[in-house]
């Protein structure tokens, strides 16, 4: 068994992601002593997705941001797209359906293969 190092990162994708590619690493914690401080930004960045109830909505998210626990700026990429991905799904359908969003229709074929 090969020992890898992991750190925690954290994450944005925006809606229009179509791939890891597009995922940014913000900034990344390489210990337990750093990673409350990384959680800290983590819930500054999302704090504008909550309603009034102060419960998380993806439907008012921006960019979806998460924290991920890898090895390599890569791995981190590609795992937060592949967790975001539902969610911008769930986001882009929001938009189609309240404000018959042209954009998010684009988005949800082009990319998700989605006909909304």
């Amino acid at each position: 068994m090969i020992y890898k190092q992991k750190f925690y990162y954290l994450t944005k994708t925006p809606l229009s992601a179509e791939g890891p590619k597009d995922v940014e690493v913000i900034d990344r914690a390489d210990d337990s002593n750093q990673f409350p401080e990384l959680f800290r930004k983590y819930e500054d960045l999302r704090s504008h997705a909550f309603n009034e109830d102060n419960l998380y909505s993806i439907v008012r998210a921006d960019d979806i941001y998460d924290l991920v626990r890898t090895g390599t700026d890569k791995e981190a990429k590609e795992l937060a797209f592949e967790n975001a991905e539902p969610e911008i799904v769930t986001n882009l359908q929001h938009k189609v359906m309240q404000n018959n969003d042209k954009n998010a229709v684009a988005i949800l074929k082009e990319v998700h293969q989605i006909e909304a």
